[in-house]
């Protein structure tokens, strides 16, 4: 569905749109809100031209929470933020949005900015092999490029690449849409994902070796 799709004019006044209906989106808020109460403005990245206009970032946009320990990502747009628009009524959209806890100590103050956009850039480029192939990510899967440098913004890091797993903090929604499930990115080493890959080690058990869900650009490998 396209902007002016969603975006309908009142009838016999055709200079006021009406207001879009957004159940899926105050869906995720309400979500996320309900972890973080005290945040009904957190901090978020939208996209300029959206992808149905000729857009690059298929992504409506991406949300950041806090606590003193980490920040929470959360995307839009991989479900259905607005009117029901697939034919599958009990899931909405891909059916996911995508999640990540950054550790904040990991980020040097005067790199904060760019490594939260440099997040959200990342998120852009995963979504769009949802978009562009159909493919959906699942809790313990893992995403392996074969780079070496590091996925922070200086490419500093031993993190290379993502394990999931379902977001420890929210679960997963109904919406009128449909049902979402928050999947949680996790950085990890080349290592790690070579040993996944090679089938030397499973997603769970990795994780189980992390023994955290939060992203740290500074930490070792475990493998």
């Amino acid at each position: 569905m396209g902007l002016l799709d969603k975006i309908k004019k009142k009838k016999g006044n055709a200079d006021l749109p009406e207001m879009v209906p957004s159940a899926g989106w105050d869906a995720i808020t309400s979500a996320f809100e309900k972890v973080y109460p005290d945040q009904k403005d957190p901090k978020h990245y939208g996209t300029l031209i959206s992808w149905e206009l000729g857009g690059n970032d298929p992504l409506n946009g991406i949300s950041i929470y806090e606590t003193d320990y980490y920040y929470h990502f959360v995307t839009y747009g991989l479900s259905e933020l607005f009117g029901k628009e697939s034919d599958v009524p009990e899931v909405s959209g891909y059916g996911m949005e995508f999640t990540m806890k950054l550790k904040k100590s990991c980020i040097a103050p005067e790199d904060e900015e760019g490594e939260l956009r440099c997040v959200c850039g990342i998120f852009q480029k995963i979504a769009r092999i949802t978009f562009t192939s159909g493919e959906c990510f699942n809790a313990y899967e893992y995403l392996y490029t074969g780079q070496t440098t590091g996925i922070d913004l200086n490419r500093t890091s031993l993190l290379t690449g993502y394990i999931t797993v379902d977001d420890t903090s929210v679960s997963a929604i109904d919406t009128p849409n449909g049902r979402v499930n928050f999947v949680e990115f996790i950085g990890c080493t080349n290592d790690e994902l070579l040993a996944l890959k090679e089938k030397r080690i499973t997603v769970k058990e990795l994780y189980e070796k992390l023994d955290s869900d939060i992203t740290d650009y500074k930490r070792e490998s475990v493998i």
